[in-house]
């Protein structure tokens, strides 16, 4: 499925695809949230930490397939391979963007 998202929710696909830490950490602000598997990153420096360590351990690939709205949330569905237990997956990414950044991002 082909859909259209938000610009900066597109560079964070992209950038997550081509496992480019520097450019996905680039996309949030400065104070950023992210909580993953249980575990909360906070700022950049661990943010930029937590991506790394996914790429390096499972080499995910994430295809978007559905996008909605909730609230000032931005949830994006997508189809996540690698090589990780269970792959393929399908998760969904909860997005809150301030000023064109990411500002939380959670995951299930």
């Amino acid at each position: 499925m082909n859909i259209e998202l938000p610009p900066t929710i597109a560079a964070f696909f992209q950038a997550f695809n081509a496992h480019d830490t520097d450019a996905v950490s680039a996309l949030f602000a400065g104070d950023a949230l992210v909580a993953d598997e249980g575990r909360e990153y906070h700022g950049t420096d661990a943010i930029k930490r937590w991506i790394g360590k996914a790429n390096a351990s499972y080499k995910p690939h994430a295809d978007p397939t559905d996008l909605a709205h909730s609230g000032d949330k931005i949830v994006a569905t997508a189809q996540v391979s690698g090589t990780f237990p269970g792959s393929p997956a399908e998760l969904r990414y909860h997005f809150t963007l301030k000023d064109d950044k990411i500002a939380v991002l959670t995951c299930d």
